[in-house]
Protein backbone atom coordinates (compact mmCIF):
# COMPACT_ATOMS: atom_id res chain seq x y z
CA UNK A 1 0.00 0.00 0.00
CA UNK A 2 1.31 3.51 -0.50
CA UNK A 3 0.38 6.95 0.59
CA UNK A 4 1.77 9.91 -0.44
CA UNK A 5 1.28 13.60 0.99
CA UNK A 6 2.79 16.77 -0.60
CA UNK A 7 5.25 18.55 2.03
CA UNK A 8 4.37 22.27 2.08
CA UNK A 9 7.33 24.46 0.72
CA UNK A 10 8.73 21.25 -0.72
CA UNK A 11 8.32 20.44 -4.82
CA UNK A 12 8.45 17.01 -4.74
CA UNK A 13 6.66 14.36 -2.82
CA UNK A 14 7.54 12.11 0.35
CA UNK A 15 6.18 8.78 -0.26
CA UNK A 16 5.85 6.36 2.86
CA UNK A 17 5.33 2.91 1.80
CA UNK A 18 3.48 0.28 3.93
CA UNK A 19 5.17 -3.45 3.77
CA UNK A 20 2.56 -5.50 6.38
CA UNK A 21 2.68 -3.19 9.12
CA UNK A 22 5.64 -1.63 9.07
CA UNK A 23 6.71 1.62 7.01
CA UNK A 24 9.23 2.34 4.96
CA UNK A 25 10.57 5.99 4.14
CA UNK A 26 11.33 6.81 0.59
CA UNK A 27 13.09 10.36 0.62
CA UNK A 28 11.98 13.48 -1.91
CA UNK A 29 12.41 12.43 -5.56
CA UNK A 30 15.56 14.02 -5.47
CA UNK A 31 16.59 12.37 -2.63
CA UNK A 32 15.31 8.83 -4.04
CA UNK A 33 18.84 7.84 -5.00
CA UNK A 34 19.75 7.49 -1.08
CA UNK A 35 16.69 5.90 -0.26
CA UNK A 36 18.28 2.34 -0.46
CA UNK A 37 20.66 3.39 2.87
CA UNK A 38 18.09 3.37 5.26
CA UNK A 39 16.48 -0.06 4.26
CA UNK A 40 18.00 -2.82 6.14
CA UNK A 41 18.40 -5.72 4.58
CA UNK A 42 15.84 -7.87 7.07
CA UNK A 43 12.95 -6.22 9.16
CA UNK A 44 14.84 -7.11 11.92
CA UNK A 45 18.57 -5.50 11.60
CA UNK A 46 19.30 -3.74 14.39
CA UNK A 47 20.09 0.15 13.06
CA UNK A 48 17.73 0.00 9.86
CA UNK A 49 14.49 2.07 9.54
CA UNK A 50 12.70 -0.46 11.66
CA UNK A 51 13.62 -2.22 14.63
CA UNK A 52 10.52 -4.19 16.00
CA UNK A 53 8.98 -1.10 17.98
CA UNK A 54 11.31 2.04 17.80
CA UNK A 55 13.77 3.26 15.41
CA UNK A 56 14.62 6.66 13.86
CA UNK A 57 16.28 7.65 11.12
CA UNK A 58 17.58 11.24 9.90
CA UNK A 59 16.99 11.99 6.61
CA UNK A 60 17.48 15.41 5.00
CA UNK A 61 14.92 17.45 3.41
CA UNK A 62 12.90 20.90 2.96
CA UNK A 63 9.50 20.59 4.75
CA UNK A 64 7.06 22.18 7.13
CA UNK A 65 5.24 19.74 9.84
CA UNK A 66 2.40 17.76 8.30
CA UNK A 67 0.82 14.59 9.87
CA UNK A 68 0.36 11.87 7.30
CA UNK A 69 -3.42 10.47 6.82
CA UNK A 70 -4.25 7.94 8.90
CA UNK A 71 -3.53 4.04 7.42
CA UNK A 72 -4.96 0.93 8.54
CA UNK A 73 -2.41 0.03 10.10
CA UNK A 74 -2.18 2.16 13.79
CA UNK A 75 1.05 3.94 12.91
CA UNK A 76 2.18 7.16 14.49
CA UNK A 77 4.08 9.58 12.96
CA UNK A 78 5.53 12.43 14.35
CA UNK A 79 8.03 15.04 13.41
CA UNK A 80 10.93 16.61 16.11
CA UNK A 81 10.36 20.22 16.79
CA UNK A 82 14.36 20.38 17.70
CA UNK A 83 15.06 19.31 14.35
CA UNK A 84 14.50 22.90 12.56
CA UNK A 85 17.62 24.62 13.45
CA UNK A 86 18.65 26.28 10.98
CA UNK A 87 18.66 29.74 10.89
CA UNK A 88 15.62 31.66 8.59
CA UNK A 89 18.70 33.65 6.54
CA UNK A 90 19.51 30.18 5.38
CA UNK A 91 16.31 28.16 4.20
CA UNK A 92 18.32 27.25 1.05
CA UNK A 93 20.37 24.91 3.36
CA UNK A 94 19.52 21.29 4.18
CA UNK A 95 17.09 20.64 6.91
CA UNK A 96 17.20 17.47 9.08
CA UNK A 97 13.87 15.68 9.84
CA UNK A 98 13.69 12.95 12.17
CA UNK A 99 11.23 10.30 11.73
CA UNK A 100 10.40 8.24 14.91
CA UNK A 101 8.33 5.41 14.02
CA UNK A 102 6.34 3.52 16.78
CA UNK A 103 4.66 0.01 16.21
CA UNK A 104 1.92 -0.72 18.03
CA UNK A 105 2.39 -3.18 21.24
CA UNK A 106 -0.04 -6.19 19.39
CA UNK A 107 2.07 -5.78 16.26
CA UNK A 108 5.35 -5.58 18.20
CA UNK A 109 4.38 -8.93 19.92
CA UNK A 110 3.30 -10.59 16.64
CA UNK A 111 6.49 -9.84 14.78
CA UNK A 112 9.01 -10.90 17.28
CA UNK A 113 10.16 -14.71 17.68
CA UNK A 114 11.13 -15.61 21.09
CA UNK A 115 15.10 -16.65 20.88
CA UNK A 116 14.11 -20.01 21.60
CA UNK A 117 11.74 -20.58 18.76
CA UNK A 118 14.35 -18.78 16.28
CA UNK A 119 16.68 -21.28 17.90
CA UNK A 120 14.43 -24.50 16.83
CA UNK A 121 13.53 -22.97 13.21
CA UNK A 122 17.28 -22.61 12.34
CA UNK A 123 18.15 -25.70 13.95
CA UNK A 124 15.51 -27.62 12.09
CA UNK A 125 16.11 -25.59 8.93
CA UNK A 126 20.09 -26.70 8.79
CA UNK A 127 19.42 -30.37 9.65
CA UNK A 128 19.26 -31.90 6.51
CA UNK A 129 22.67 -30.04 5.26
CA UNK A 130 24.61 -30.53 8.21
CA UNK A 131 23.72 -34.55 7.79
CA UNK A 132 24.62 -34.29 4.45
CA UNK A 133 27.88 -32.70 5.51
CA UNK A 134 28.65 -35.12 8.47
CA UNK A 135 28.10 -38.00 6.07
CA UNK A 136 30.96 -36.77 3.75
CA UNK A 137 33.53 -37.18 6.52
CA UNK A 138 35.54 -39.98 6.56
CA UNK A 139 34.96 -41.80 9.72
CA UNK A 140 35.43 -45.47 9.86
CA UNK A 141 35.89 -48.53 12.13
CA UNK A 142 39.78 -49.10 13.71
CA UNK A 143 41.53 -51.25 15.58
CA UNK A 144 44.89 -49.91 17.15
CA UNK A 145 47.32 -52.39 16.52
CA UNK A 146 50.64 -50.45 18.75
CA UNK A 147 50.19 -47.55 21.14
CA UNK A 148 53.04 -45.92 22.52
CA UNK A 149 54.18 -42.44 24.33
CA UNK A 150 55.54 -39.76 22.09
CA UNK A 151 58.72 -39.10 22.50
CA UNK A 152 58.82 -35.11 22.10
CA UNK A 153 55.48 -34.51 24.05
CA UNK A 154 54.70 -35.82 27.44
CA UNK A 155 50.53 -35.17 26.45
CA UNK A 156 50.56 -37.70 23.21
CA UNK A 157 50.29 -41.01 22.53
CA UNK A 158 51.29 -42.31 19.07
CA UNK A 159 48.98 -44.96 17.83
CA UNK A 160 49.14 -47.03 15.00
CA UNK A 161 45.37 -48.09 13.93
CA UNK A 162 43.95 -50.56 11.83
CA UNK A 163 41.22 -49.06 9.27
CA UNK A 164 41.21 -51.67 6.74
CA UNK A 165 44.12 -50.37 4.40
CA UNK A 166 47.12 -52.02 3.47
CA UNK A 167 49.23 -50.24 5.99
CA UNK A 168 47.96 -48.94 9.50
CA UNK A 169 47.76 -45.38 9.75
CA UNK A 170 49.78 -43.39 12.00
CA UNK A 171 47.89 -40.94 14.90
CA UNK A 172 48.53 -39.06 17.34
CA UNK A 173 46.31 -38.47 19.98
CA UNK A 174 46.23 -36.34 23.05
CA UNK A 175 44.94 -38.67 26.12
CA UNK A 176 47.53 -38.82 28.56
CA UNK A 177 45.84 -37.39 30.96
CA UNK A 178 42.72 -39.41 30.66
CA UNK A 179 43.25 -43.21 30.55
CA UNK A 180 46.65 -45.24 30.45
CA UNK A 181 48.56 -46.86 27.69
CA UNK A 182 47.92 -50.31 28.16
CA UNK A 183 43.60 -49.66 27.42
CA UNK A 184 44.73 -48.48 24.28
CA UNK A 185 46.65 -51.31 23.35
CA UNK A 186 44.46 -54.06 20.66
CA UNK A 187 41.36 -51.45 21.35
CA UNK A 188 38.39 -51.00 18.76
CA UNK A 189 38.08 -46.95 18.02
CA UNK A 190 36.32 -44.46 15.78
CA UNK A 191 38.61 -42.66 13.47
CA UNK A 192 37.93 -39.80 11.63
CA UNK A 193 40.03 -40.14 8.60
CA UNK A 194 40.01 -37.50 5.89
CA UNK A 195 41.56 -34.28 7.67
CA UNK A 196 44.69 -33.16 6.30
CA UNK A 197 47.84 -34.28 7.87
CA UNK A 198 49.51 -32.75 11.20
CA UNK A 199 52.45 -32.41 12.51
CA UNK A 200 52.65 -33.52 15.88
CA UNK A 201 55.88 -32.35 17.32
CA UNK A 202 57.91 -34.46 14.66
CA UNK A 203 55.59 -37.54 13.99
CA UNK A 204 52.97 -36.75 11.46
CA UNK A 205 49.10 -38.00 12.36
CA UNK A 206 46.77 -39.12 9.66
CA UNK A 207 43.12 -38.81 11.58
CA UNK A 208 42.09 -38.24 14.90
CA UNK A 209 40.48 -40.96 17.27
CA UNK A 210 37.29 -39.85 18.13
CA UNK A 211 36.04 -38.98 21.56
CA UNK A 212 33.12 -37.87 24.12
CA UNK A 213 34.07 -35.44 27.10
CA UNK A 214 32.18 -34.06 29.77
CA UNK A 215 31.58 -30.28 29.99
CA UNK A 216 34.65 -29.76 32.23
CA UNK A 217 36.48 -31.85 29.81
CA UNK A 218 37.69 -33.72 32.47
CA UNK A 219 36.47 -37.00 31.74
CA UNK A 220 37.34 -38.03 28.17
CA UNK A 221 36.25 -41.90 26.79
CA UNK A 222 37.13 -43.25 23.19
CA UNK A 223 34.24 -43.84 21.58
CA UNK A 224 33.00 -47.41 21.37
CA UNK A 225 32.01 -49.31 17.85
CA UNK A 226 29.47 -52.39 18.09
CA UNK A 227 30.42 -55.89 18.82
CA UNK A 228 30.76 -56.80 15.39
CA UNK A 229 32.17 -54.42 13.32
CA UNK A 230 35.23 -54.56 10.75
CA UNK A 231 37.95 -52.27 10.96
CA UNK A 232 37.66 -50.03 7.72
CA UNK A 233 33.78 -50.34 7.96
CA UNK A 234 32.43 -46.95 7.13
CA UNK A 235 30.62 -44.91 9.70
CA UNK A 236 27.24 -42.76 9.09
CA UNK A 237 24.72 -40.76 10.83
CA UNK A 238 20.94 -41.72 9.54
CA UNK A 239 19.04 -45.26 9.68
CA UNK A 240 19.82 -48.54 8.49
CA UNK A 241 18.26 -47.52 4.98
CA UNK A 242 20.52 -45.04 4.37
CA UNK A 243 23.72 -46.82 3.94
CA UNK A 244 23.00 -47.62 0.31
CA UNK A 245 22.70 -44.13 -0.37
CA UNK A 246 25.88 -42.34 1.43
CA UNK A 247 27.78 -39.42 -0.70
CA UNK A 248 31.28 -40.27 -2.01
CA UNK A 249 33.87 -38.83 0.82
CA UNK A 250 35.29 -35.66 0.58
CA UNK A 251 39.09 -35.03 0.38
CA UNK A 252 40.94 -33.67 2.89
CA UNK A 253 41.01 -30.19 1.10
CA UNK A 254 37.71 -29.93 1.01
CA UNK A 255 37.20 -31.12 4.46
CA UNK A 256 39.53 -27.81 5.18
CA UNK A 257 38.32 -25.16 2.86
CA UNK A 258 34.38 -25.83 3.49
CA UNK A 259 35.27 -26.27 7.01
CA UNK A 260 32.98 -29.31 7.33
CA UNK A 261 34.34 -30.49 11.02
CA UNK A 262 33.59 -27.22 11.99
CA UNK A 263 29.90 -27.36 10.80
CA UNK A 264 29.50 -30.55 12.18
CA UNK A 265 31.39 -31.20 15.41
CA UNK A 266 29.03 -28.44 17.33
CA UNK A 267 26.88 -31.03 16.70
CA UNK A 268 28.05 -34.53 17.79
CA UNK A 269 26.86 -35.67 21.19
CA UNK A 270 26.00 -38.40 23.83
CA UNK A 271 22.46 -38.99 24.62
CA UNK A 272 20.55 -40.02 27.49
CA UNK A 273 21.47 -43.79 27.01
CA UNK A 274 25.49 -42.73 25.72
CA UNK A 275 24.58 -43.08 21.84
CA UNK A 276 26.77 -41.04 20.11
CA UNK A 277 24.38 -38.84 17.87
CA UNK A 278 24.46 -35.73 14.98
CA UNK A 279 21.24 -33.99 16.67
CA UNK A 280 18.35 -36.74 16.28
CA UNK A 281 20.46 -39.52 13.87
CA UNK A 282 22.12 -42.08 15.39
CA UNK A 283 26.02 -42.62 14.43
CA UNK A 284 25.85 -46.21 12.86
CA UNK A 285 27.87 -48.61 11.36
CA UNK A 286 25.91 -52.08 10.01
CA UNK A 287 26.92 -53.85 13.08
CA UNK A 288 25.21 -50.84 15.46
CA UNK A 289 25.07 -47.73 16.83
CA UNK A 290 28.22 -46.51 18.19
CA UNK A 291 28.27 -45.26 22.30
CA UNK A 292 30.45 -44.02 25.11
CA UNK A 293 31.47 -46.08 27.97
CA UNK A 294 29.78 -44.41 30.32
CA UNK A 295 29.00 -40.20 29.69
CA UNK A 296 25.59 -39.20 29.00
CA UNK A 297 24.98 -36.13 27.34
CA UNK A 298 28.11 -35.59 26.31
CA UNK A 299 30.36 -33.47 23.70
CA UNK A 300 31.96 -35.37 20.77
CA UNK A 301 35.46 -33.93 19.40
Amino acid sequence: MAASTAISGCTTTTHVFFKGTAPFLLSCRRHYRRWCEFLPPTPATSGGLINNQHSSITRVAKFTPLLLPSSPSPVAVSYSSSAIITPAASRRRRRRMQLLCYCTETEAQNTTESPSATAAVTLDGDDDAVRAAANTLDIRVGRIVKAWRHEEADSLYVEEVDVGEPEPRTICSGLVKYMPLHLLQDRNVIVLGNLKPRNMRGVKSFGMLMAASDATHENVELLVPPEGAVPGERVWFGSVDEKENLPDVASPNQVQKKKIWELVQPHLKTDDSRVAKLGIHHMRTSAGVIVSESLKNANIS
